[in-house]
Protein backbone atom coordinates (compact mmCIF):
# COMPACT_ATOMS: atom_id res chain seq x y z
CA UNK A 1 0.00 0.00 0.00
CA UNK A 2 2.85 2.37 0.78
CA UNK A 3 4.36 1.84 -2.66
CA UNK A 4 1.03 2.61 -4.33
CA UNK A 5 0.53 5.80 -2.31
CA UNK A 6 4.06 6.95 -3.04
CA UNK A 7 3.47 6.36 -6.73
CA UNK A 8 0.45 8.66 -6.62
CA UNK A 9 2.21 11.58 -4.89
CA UNK A 10 4.19 13.14 -7.83
CA UNK A 11 1.11 14.35 -9.79
CA UNK A 12 0.37 16.72 -6.89
CA UNK A 13 3.33 18.89 -7.89
CA UNK A 14 2.04 19.77 -11.38
CA UNK A 15 -1.36 20.52 -9.87
CA UNK A 16 0.21 22.85 -7.32
CA UNK A 17 2.30 24.46 -10.06
CA UNK A 18 -0.74 25.10 -12.24
CA UNK A 19 -2.55 26.52 -9.23
CA UNK A 20 0.31 28.95 -8.65
CA UNK A 21 0.40 29.94 -12.33
CA UNK A 22 -3.36 30.45 -12.31
CA UNK A 23 -3.14 32.65 -9.21
CA UNK A 24 -0.37 34.76 -10.76
CA UNK A 25 -2.01 35.29 -14.14
CA UNK A 26 -5.67 35.37 -13.09
CA UNK A 27 -5.72 39.08 -12.23
CA UNK A 28 -3.98 40.29 -15.44
CA UNK A 29 -6.16 38.04 -17.59
CA UNK A 30 -9.31 39.23 -15.83
CA UNK A 31 -8.16 42.80 -16.37
CA UNK A 32 -7.63 42.20 -20.08
CA UNK A 33 -11.05 40.56 -20.29
CA UNK A 34 -12.65 43.57 -18.59
CA UNK A 35 -10.81 45.95 -20.91
CA UNK A 36 -11.83 44.02 -24.00
CA UNK A 37 -15.50 43.79 -23.01
CA UNK A 38 -15.56 47.51 -22.14
CA UNK A 39 -14.06 48.46 -25.51
CA UNK A 40 -16.51 46.14 -27.26
CA UNK A 41 -19.48 47.75 -25.49
CA UNK A 42 -18.21 51.21 -26.46
CA UNK A 43 -17.79 50.13 -30.09
CA UNK A 44 -21.30 48.66 -30.16
CA UNK A 45 -22.69 51.89 -28.71
CA UNK A 46 -20.88 54.01 -31.29
CA UNK A 47 -22.39 51.99 -34.14
CA UNK A 48 -25.79 53.33 -33.03
CA UNK A 49 -24.56 56.92 -33.13
CA UNK A 50 -25.63 57.43 -36.76
CA UNK A 51 -28.42 54.87 -36.96
CA UNK A 52 -32.05 55.84 -36.34
CA UNK A 53 -34.11 56.08 -34.29
CA UNK A 54 -32.26 58.74 -32.34
CA UNK A 55 -33.11 58.72 -28.63
CA UNK A 56 -33.16 62.50 -28.09
CA UNK A 57 -35.45 62.34 -25.06
CA UNK A 58 -33.14 59.91 -23.26
CA UNK A 59 -30.13 62.07 -24.15
CA UNK A 60 -31.71 65.24 -22.77
CA UNK A 61 -32.76 63.44 -19.59
CA UNK A 62 -29.22 62.18 -19.07
CA UNK A 63 -27.77 65.64 -19.74
CA UNK A 64 -30.11 67.18 -17.18
CA UNK A 65 -29.23 64.59 -14.54
CA UNK A 66 -25.47 64.61 -15.09
CA UNK A 67 -25.02 68.30 -15.90
CA UNK A 68 -27.55 70.24 -13.86
CA UNK A 69 -27.36 67.81 -10.97
CA UNK A 70 -23.56 67.94 -10.74
CA UNK A 71 -23.00 71.65 -11.38
CA UNK A 72 -23.41 72.82 -7.78
CA UNK A 73 -21.23 70.04 -6.39
CA UNK A 74 -18.48 70.72 -8.95
CA UNK A 75 -18.58 74.43 -8.15
CA UNK A 76 -18.44 73.82 -4.41
CA UNK A 77 -15.57 71.34 -4.65
CA UNK A 78 -13.79 73.63 -7.11
CA UNK A 79 -14.01 76.63 -4.78
CA UNK A 80 -12.60 74.73 -1.81
CA UNK A 81 -9.91 73.15 -3.99
CA UNK A 82 -8.81 76.56 -5.25
CA UNK A 83 -8.76 77.97 -1.73
CA UNK A 84 -6.75 75.08 -0.28
CA UNK A 85 -4.28 75.05 -3.18
CA UNK A 86 -3.83 78.82 -2.92
CA UNK A 87 -3.00 78.61 0.79
CA UNK A 88 -0.34 75.97 0.13
CA UNK A 89 1.06 77.95 -2.82
CA UNK A 90 1.33 81.16 -0.81
CA UNK A 91 3.15 79.33 2.00
CA UNK A 92 5.70 78.00 -0.47
CA UNK A 93 6.18 81.18 -2.51
CA UNK A 94 6.41 83.40 0.56
CA UNK A 95 9.81 81.89 1.29
CA UNK A 96 11.04 83.53 -1.93
CA UNK A 97 8.89 86.70 -1.67
CA UNK A 98 7.00 85.60 -4.79
CA UNK A 99 3.41 85.59 -3.51
CA UNK A 100 2.32 87.62 -6.54
CA UNK A 101 2.76 84.57 -8.78
CA UNK A 102 0.02 82.66 -6.99
CA UNK A 103 -2.69 83.69 -9.48
CA UNK A 104 -0.81 82.29 -12.46
CA UNK A 105 0.26 79.09 -10.73
CA UNK A 106 -3.23 78.28 -9.43
CA UNK A 107 -4.82 79.04 -12.82
CA UNK A 108 -2.31 76.80 -14.59
CA UNK A 109 -2.79 73.95 -12.12
CA UNK A 110 -6.57 74.17 -12.33
CA UNK A 111 -6.68 74.25 -16.12
CA UNK A 112 -4.19 71.47 -16.76
CA UNK A 113 -4.85 69.05 -13.91
CA UNK A 114 -7.15 69.86 -11.01
CA UNK A 115 -10.31 70.96 -12.83
CA UNK A 116 -10.68 68.11 -15.36
CA UNK A 117 -9.49 65.37 -13.01
CA UNK A 118 -11.48 66.34 -9.93
CA UNK A 119 -14.59 67.21 -11.96
CA UNK A 120 -14.42 63.72 -13.46
CA UNK A 121 -14.07 62.22 -9.98
CA UNK A 122 -17.13 64.18 -8.80
CA UNK A 123 -19.16 63.00 -11.80
CA UNK A 124 -18.01 59.43 -11.18
CA UNK A 125 -19.05 59.55 -7.54
CA UNK A 126 -22.43 61.11 -8.24
CA UNK A 127 -23.57 60.21 -11.76
CA UNK A 128 -21.35 57.24 -12.60
CA UNK A 129 -22.42 55.26 -9.56
CA UNK A 130 -26.05 56.03 -10.34
CA UNK A 131 -25.65 54.86 -13.94
CA UNK A 132 -24.10 51.58 -12.81
CA UNK A 133 -26.77 50.93 -10.17
CA UNK A 134 -29.66 51.84 -12.50
CA UNK A 135 -28.47 49.56 -15.29
CA UNK A 136 -27.60 46.84 -12.78
CA UNK A 137 -31.09 46.92 -11.28
CA UNK A 138 -32.60 46.82 -14.76
CA UNK A 139 -30.44 43.80 -15.58
CA UNK A 140 -31.25 41.74 -12.47
CA UNK A 141 -34.97 42.56 -12.70
CA UNK A 142 -34.93 41.51 -16.39
CA UNK A 143 -36.01 44.92 -17.67
CA UNK A 144 -33.15 44.89 -20.17
CA UNK A 145 -34.34 41.50 -21.43
CA UNK A 146 -37.84 42.94 -21.81
CA UNK A 147 -36.49 45.85 -23.86
CA UNK A 148 -34.66 43.39 -26.10
CA UNK A 149 -37.82 41.29 -26.49
CA UNK A 150 -39.68 44.37 -27.75
CA UNK A 151 -37.16 44.70 -30.57
CA UNK A 152 -35.34 47.70 -29.09
CA UNK A 153 -31.58 47.70 -28.67
CA UNK A 154 -30.80 48.23 -24.97
CA UNK A 155 -27.39 49.59 -25.91
CA UNK A 156 -28.97 52.27 -28.10
CA UNK A 157 -31.76 53.01 -25.63
CA UNK A 158 -29.83 52.89 -22.34
CA UNK A 159 -26.07 53.01 -22.89
CA UNK A 160 -25.48 55.43 -25.77
CA UNK A 161 -27.45 58.40 -24.28
CA UNK A 162 -25.49 58.12 -21.04
CA UNK A 163 -22.14 58.00 -22.82
CA UNK A 164 -22.99 60.98 -25.04
CA UNK A 165 -24.40 63.02 -22.16
CA UNK A 166 -21.35 62.50 -19.96
CA UNK A 167 -18.98 63.30 -22.82
CA UNK A 168 -20.82 66.51 -23.70
CA UNK A 169 -21.38 67.74 -20.15
CA UNK A 170 -18.09 66.95 -18.40
CA UNK A 171 -16.05 69.64 -20.25
CA UNK A 172 -18.57 72.26 -19.12
CA UNK A 173 -18.44 70.96 -15.56
CA UNK A 174 -14.64 71.06 -15.63
CA UNK A 175 -14.76 74.67 -16.84
CA UNK A 176 -17.19 75.55 -14.04
CA UNK A 177 -14.87 73.78 -11.59
CA UNK A 178 -11.95 75.90 -12.81
CA UNK A 179 -13.89 79.17 -12.59
CA UNK A 180 -15.07 78.35 -9.06
CA UNK A 181 -11.51 77.40 -8.15
CA UNK A 182 -10.17 80.74 -9.34
CA UNK A 183 -12.91 82.52 -7.38
CA UNK A 184 -11.79 80.67 -4.27
CA UNK A 185 -8.17 81.51 -5.04
CA UNK A 186 -9.08 85.19 -5.39
CA UNK A 187 -10.81 85.20 -2.00
CA UNK A 188 -7.78 83.71 -0.28
CA UNK A 189 -5.06 85.60 -2.14
CA UNK A 190 -6.60 89.04 -2.61
CA UNK A 191 -9.27 89.39 0.07
CA UNK A 192 -7.54 87.51 2.87
CA UNK A 193 -3.81 87.78 2.13
CA UNK A 194 -4.04 91.28 0.56
CA UNK A 195 -2.16 90.38 -2.62
CA UNK A 196 -2.56 93.11 -5.23
CA UNK A 197 -5.47 92.15 -7.54
CA UNK A 198 -3.72 93.68 -10.55
CA UNK A 199 -0.71 91.42 -10.02
CA UNK A 200 -3.02 88.45 -9.40
CA UNK A 201 -4.82 88.82 -12.74
CA UNK A 202 -1.68 89.85 -14.64
CA UNK A 203 0.13 86.68 -13.60
CA UNK A 204 -2.95 84.65 -14.43
CA UNK A 205 -2.97 86.05 -17.98
CA UNK A 206 0.79 85.57 -18.24
CA UNK A 207 0.81 81.93 -17.15
CA UNK A 208 -2.43 80.67 -18.70
CA UNK A 209 -2.37 79.96 -22.45
CA UNK A 210 -5.06 78.79 -24.85
CA UNK A 211 -3.25 75.47 -25.07
CA UNK A 212 -3.97 74.94 -21.38
CA UNK A 213 -7.69 75.58 -21.91
CA UNK A 214 -7.60 73.17 -24.84
CA UNK A 215 -6.00 70.55 -22.62
CA UNK A 216 -8.82 71.01 -20.09
CA UNK A 217 -11.44 70.33 -22.75
CA UNK A 218 -9.59 67.37 -24.25
CA UNK A 219 -9.02 65.77 -20.87
CA UNK A 220 -12.60 66.29 -19.75
CA UNK A 221 -13.91 64.82 -23.00
CA UNK A 222 -11.69 61.75 -22.69
CA UNK A 223 -12.63 61.32 -19.05
CA UNK A 224 -16.31 61.56 -19.93
CA UNK A 225 -15.97 58.75 -22.46
CA UNK A 226 -13.96 56.59 -20.07
CA UNK A 227 -16.14 57.08 -16.99
CA UNK A 228 -19.48 56.62 -18.73
CA UNK A 229 -18.35 53.55 -20.67
CA UNK A 230 -16.93 51.81 -17.60
CA UNK A 231 -19.94 52.58 -15.41
CA UNK A 232 -22.42 51.51 -18.08
CA UNK A 233 -20.48 48.31 -18.70
CA UNK A 234 -20.36 47.36 -15.03
CA UNK A 235 -24.07 47.94 -14.59
CA UNK A 236 -25.15 46.49 -17.93
CA UNK A 237 -23.54 43.12 -17.20
CA UNK A 238 -24.30 42.98 -13.46
CA UNK A 239 -25.63 39.76 -11.97
CA UNK A 240 -26.33 38.18 -8.61
CA UNK A 241 -29.27 40.19 -7.35
CA UNK A 242 -29.01 43.19 -5.05
CA UNK A 243 -25.58 42.16 -3.77
CA UNK A 244 -24.28 41.86 -7.32
CA UNK A 245 -25.59 45.31 -8.19
CA UNK A 246 -23.83 46.79 -5.17
CA UNK A 247 -20.57 45.09 -6.08
CA UNK A 248 -20.88 46.23 -9.70
CA UNK A 249 -21.45 49.82 -8.57
CA UNK A 250 -18.42 49.76 -6.28
CA UNK A 251 -16.25 48.25 -9.02
CA UNK A 252 -17.50 50.87 -11.48
CA UNK A 253 -16.47 53.75 -9.22
CA UNK A 254 -13.06 52.28 -8.37
CA UNK A 255 -12.27 51.31 -11.97
CA UNK A 256 -13.37 54.71 -13.26
CA UNK A 257 -11.18 56.63 -10.81
CA UNK A 258 -8.13 54.51 -11.68
CA UNK A 259 -8.87 54.96 -15.39
CA UNK A 260 -9.19 58.74 -14.93
CA UNK A 261 -5.68 59.04 -13.53
CA UNK A 262 -4.24 56.67 -16.13
CA UNK A 263 -5.88 58.62 -18.95
CA UNK A 264 -4.71 61.87 -17.34
CA UNK A 265 -1.11 60.76 -17.59
CA UNK A 266 -1.50 59.62 -21.20
CA UNK A 267 -3.22 62.82 -22.37
CA UNK A 268 -0.72 65.00 -20.50
CA UNK A 269 2.19 63.15 -22.09
CA UNK A 270 0.73 63.42 -25.59
CA UNK A 271 -0.22 67.11 -25.35
CA UNK A 272 2.85 68.41 -23.51
CA UNK A 273 6.04 69.44 -25.28
CA UNK A 274 8.87 68.76 -22.85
Amino acid sequence: MSSESSAQEPPARPAALWGFVDAVFAAPLDGLDELGSTILLFARAMTWLVRPPFRLAQLLTAIEFIGAGSMFICGLVGAFTGMAFTVSTIVGFRQFSAEGMVGGVVALALARELAPVLAAVVVTARAGSTMASELGNMRVTEQIDAITTMGVSPIQYLVLPRILATTLVLPLLALAFGIAGMAGAYLVAVVWQAIDPGIFFDKMRQFLQWSDIRMLYVKATVFGLVVSTICCKKGFFASGGARGVGEATAKAVVSSIVAIFAADYLVTTVMTDL
